[in-house]
């Protein structure tokens, strides 16, 4: 098996950019090429922010980022395990929640190989898969 990256980070925007660049930074490592570390880098950034984004009830107090690499490919899992709620944004229902609303989900499924959305009682995961050319 391959090596394991795993942390949490606050639910408030301004952190997301430390989840891209700790994955785009481990996919480096594991020489995967330049425009893979990108699509991977926008995929974290945009399942970050569904994760992270609860609607009416504002953002997570945080979110869990596991990235587990392989040497055929990285896997990575946003989790929020706090509460359950809607990944996907068809209203706008706060001013804080992305305005992409479900093209994030689409632009994630555009730049992976595999993409799973997991929903549970006691919260929500994206699990996304890029393979190496």
């Amino acid at each position: 098996m391959g090596d394991l990256l795993k942390f949490s980070i606050p639910g408030k925007p301004e952190y997301l950019k430390i989840a891209k660049l700790a994955v785009g930074s481990a996919a480096g490592t594991a020489n995967f090429d330049i425009e893979a570390i990108e699509d991977i880098e926008i995929a974290v950034g945009e399942a970050c922010k569904n994760i992270s984004c609860h609607g009416f009830d504002g953002f997570s107090n945080f979110y869990e980022v596991e990235c587990q690499i392989e040497e055929d490919k990285i896997t990575i899992t946003v989790t929020d395990n706090r509460c359950g709620h809607e990944i996907e944004k068809y209203k706008k229902p706060c001013l804080d929640c992305p305005n992409e609303g479900n093209l994030g989900i689409y632009i994630i499924k555009s730049l992976m190989n595999e993409v799973e959305i997991i929903r549970k009682d006691s919260g929500n995961s994206i699990r996304m898969v890029k393979h190496k050319c």
